[in-house]
């Protein structure tokens, strides 16, 4: 009877003793996880020595939180088709959801435009934006080579550690602007994607991941040995930083130079650099941006999503897989120099410790997860990844704990990534309407 009701309901079978039996299951495994992170601490006692301090509290939530969130997670999956929305409902809300979104654009911008001047915004709020903006760039220039060229590159961060080495050898040996050095590390992080590319043209999948992550070490491993040459472990300090159209953000600029402050009559404060590296960032940015979605429609953009689909399929068309491949490692490798070299100016020091794969892998994240291609989910996503552990600073040592417990959840909710649904690059008109 009750089967009948659930059925006529539109929910799917419950089966409860074998839902019971995951959900304890999962809580076991979480009693072993919580159990040496959470529930045993070590400090410091009488004479320096240390003493074990139990927490058995903190053990018990996180076994309980587990088992009331396995049995959650099963009632909506057992609901879900009652839930599930029509074609045409979802079609419509699609619609909706494109017709709306070059206003929430705009807003987007005009917010992020006004961020450092909003009551609430202080020095730390800025350098938190930049930072998302940052990670935002290097997603949108990884989202060519993952999202549209459908290529899994494990070691993108190579290619941001050349642009910051490219600016910071030359702007600290010859003294080169920031100006002059962008457009080089670009060039230089666009020269190693190529040499990257060359290489791994046959491998596809799991293979070309591992590939690209050994690249990514080996620029690790080179730039913290070869002291000579980097500054191994010691890295690169005292990098120039980038001036207002030649005015120093300094108090007291060298002889003949006039500063930012005294050029416009007003008092000298640290956050005026700070607001200008926000603005820097955002600007280019915003330049990628534009170019990603503007070289999605060419030919390039469109022969990207043809190997993404199919690469045998692209290569009966008359397409060149090797040129294809070629063009989306060197044009998102040279997106992830502009960042590196930025990023360089921005700290005024890089070492190797910057590079290490972890970014790699923060970085395909935030692609991942706002949904492979769209780059507005990137945007979602990069803001989700970078000031969510921002926010679980509170939480010491279990930061990223409610991080990756927060990862999980998210991708349970949305799997295929926060905007799964994309526009199509080409779109043909109905009959009778022409092309558009």
């Amino acid at each position: 009877m009750a089967e009948a009701v659930a059925v006529k309901a539109g929910v799917s079978r419950f089966d409860l003793p074998q839902v019971l039996k995951e959900a304890a299951l999962a809580a076991f495994v979480a009693f072993l996880l919580a159990l040496p992170l959470a529930g045993l601490h070590l400090t410091a006692g009488d004479q320096g020595a240390m003493v074990v301090e139990t927490r058995w509290s903190w053990v018990a939530i996180g076994v309980v939180a587990v088992f009331v969130g396995r049995l959650l997670l099963a009632v909506l999956r057992a609901v879900r088709p009652a839930t599930r929305l029509s074609s045409g409902v979802a079609e419509r809300g699609r619609q909706r959801f494109a017709a709306y979104l070059p206003y929430a654009a705009v807003a987007a911008l005009i917010a992020a435009v006004a961020l450092p001047f909003l009551p609430f915004s202080d020095r730390y709020i800025v350098d938190l934006g930049t930072t998302v903006l940052i990670y935002i760039m290097l997603a949108w220039g990884l989202n060519i080579v993952v999202g549209l060229a459908g290529l899994l590159d494990l070691g993108y961060v190579a290619f941001y550690a050349v642009g910051a080495y490219t600016y910071a050898l030359l702007g600290t040996t010859y003294g080169w602007s920031f100006w002059v050095c962008l457009p080089v590390a670009g060039t230089m992080a666009a020269f190693f994607g190529i040499l990257l590319g060359y290489p791994v043209l046959r491998l596809r999948g799991d293979y070309l991941a591992i590939v690209t992550l050994g690249f990514g070490e080996i620029i690790r491993i080179i730039l913290l040995n070869w002291v000579a040459f980097t500054g191994g472990p010691n890295g690169i300090s005292s990098i120039p930083r980038p001036s207002f159209f030649g005015l120093p953000f300094t108090r007291r600029p060298d002889e003949g130079e006039v500063p930012f402050h005294e050029f416009f009559g007003i008092d000298y404060s640290g956050e005026h650099r700070v607001i200008f590296l926000y603005y820097l960032i955002l600007i280019l940015a915003l330049i990628t941006n534009l170019f990603v979605l503007r070289i999605r429609k060419l030919p390039i953009g469109r022969a990207w999503e043809a190997l993404r689909e199919d690469e045998i399929a692209c290569r009966a068309l008359g397409l060149n897989p090797t040129n294809i491949k070629l063009s989306a490692f060197a044009l998102g490798a040279m997106f992830g120099g502009f960042a590196g070299s930025f990023f360089a100016t921005r700290q005024g020091f890089i070492s190797p410790e910057s590079f290490v794969f972890i970014e790699s892998a923060i970085i395909l994240a935030i692609v991942v997860l706002g949904g492979m291609g769209s780059q507005t989910g990137v945007v979602l996503a990069g803001i989700a990844l970078i000031v969510l552990p921002e926010i679980a600073r509170e939480f010491a040592e279990f930061r990223m704990l409610v991080f990756g417990g927060a990862m999980v959840l998210i991708m349970t909710w949305r799997p295929r990534g926060l905007l799964s649904h994309r526009e199509p690059t080409v779109r043909l008109a109905p009959r009778g309407k022409g092309a558009g």
